[in-house]
């Protein structure tokens, strides 16, 4: 026998008889999928800016005792010079090795209006351009004495008003004045949070005549195998070198247990979800337990009944599921954040509205099966005689 259904536009009109319990339900859903989407969004937007940081063709060469901290990093100012002369595979354009001696730190910066924050600053040169091929100047020009390129999530790591580093505007770090020259951008690289400048001016400010590191891009044929034999025969040098993928990598490693924080909390943002749709669909199924009773009397058997609750508790969790994705795509998709690396930007991408769709669905199902069924189990003249 075939099971017959209550009809689709039963469950649509019964949102609209109680509109105020149904306008309740989809908020509180809509706020718990956005809660998700926020999470899944920073775990998507950390591990996009860590990926997108590494060059393939580039090696780090820092100091063998600075393991994968650059910032305690120091090797003699001599390394670059020697890395020209001598390593073999590295990449030449018209003549010009691409080898970019950087120096890196964090320190304080004090802005324009006397508020001081820590934040992150890059000495380099101009092979730098040629060696960080990711890095483009969206506004102003590369960086003369005294001046400073600034990245676009810079302004987030400070904690402070993009206006505060536009072109033209001052700040202060290493007991010297700096004046910003223009912006760029980095595909989402790490890059973004730093400040660059002349590396001479910023040698000379924190009085330092080393580097932290220097960067090289090897030809495509090349391997890294001819840096690490370098850095094995110049022993008196004391250098490592790291692909800037396996550092990057390195670094995701060392967000592993922040990134399964991350999930841990997504779960328990959806667990909550559940507990509270359970509350608020006991609330409307105790409402309605003539109405079922009824139903059943006139011939639709419990699964229909069963199946025509879950329906309306679907149709909301998916509204509430689009809803929480526009909001999310619309006002959180490349908000940039702080965080100890420096600032990335929350990356709402198909997989986090996969994942917040996903457990919207998964809230109103979950969340609608056990009250319907507890409803179902009372007799037929029971639930008619209810009040």
């Amino acid at each position: 026998m075939r099971l017959k259904l209550l009809p689709w536009e039963y469950g649509v009109r019964n949102l609209f008889r109680r509109p105020t319990r149904s306008a309740l339900t989809l908020t509180g859903l809509t706020t718990v999928v956005l809660l998700v989407l926020l999470v899944v969004g920073f775990i998507r937007g950390l591990e996009r800016s860590l990926a997108e940081s590494g060059d393939p063709q580039v090696v780090l060469m820092s100091a063998l005792a600075a393991g994968d901290n650059l910032e305690t990093s120091s090797i003699a100012a001599r390394t670059a010079p020697l890395l020209s002369a001598s390593l073999a595979g590295v990449q030449t354009r018209n003549g010009v090795k691409y080898v970019s001696p950087e120096l890196y730190l964090g320190t304080r910066v004090e802005l324009g209006d006397g508020a001081t924050t820590m934040g992150i600053v890059r000495g380099v040169t101009t092979s730098a351009a040629l060696v960080r091929r990711q890095v483009q100047i969206t506004e102003g020009a590369w960086p003369a004495a005294g001046e400073l390129l600034v990245g676009r999530l810079a302004s987030s790591k400070l904690g402070c008003d993009a206006a505060a580093l536009k072109i033209g505007q001052s700040v202060l770090f290493e007991g010297r004045e700096w004046r910003v020259c223009g912006t760029f951008a980095a595909a989402g690289a790490a890059f973004e949070s730093e400040m660059w400048c002349p590396l001479a001016d910023l040698q000379q400010a924190a009085k330092r005549q080393d580097y932290s590191l220097v960067a090289v891009t090897m030809k495509p044929d090349a391997s890294v195998a001819d840096a690490t034999l370098f850095c094995k025969e110049r022993v008196d040098l004391e250098l490592q070198a790291v692909p800037e993928v396996a550092y990057y990598a390195a670094l995701q490693k060392h967000y592993k247990p922040v990134r399964m924080l991350a999930w841990i909390v997504v779960i328990l943002v959806a667990s909550a979800g559940v507990f509270a749709g359970l509350n608020t669909m006991y609330g409307a199924v105790a409402g309605r337990v003539r109405e079922l009773a009824t139903l059943q009397a006139v011939g639709f058997r419990r699964f229909a009944v069963l199946a025509s609750l879950v329906q309306e508790a679907s149709l909301l969790s998916v509204t509430a599921s689009l809803a929480a994705s526009a909001l999310a795509l619309t006002l959180v998709d490349g908000a940039a954040v702080r965080f100890t690396m420096g600032a990335f930007a929350l990356r709402i991408d198909s997989v986090a509205v996969l994942l917040g769709c996903g457990s919207g669905l998964m809230l109103g199902v979950l969340g609608a099966m056990p009250p319907a069924w507890k409803a179902m189990r009372i007799s037929v003249v029971e639930g008619i005689k209810a009040i």
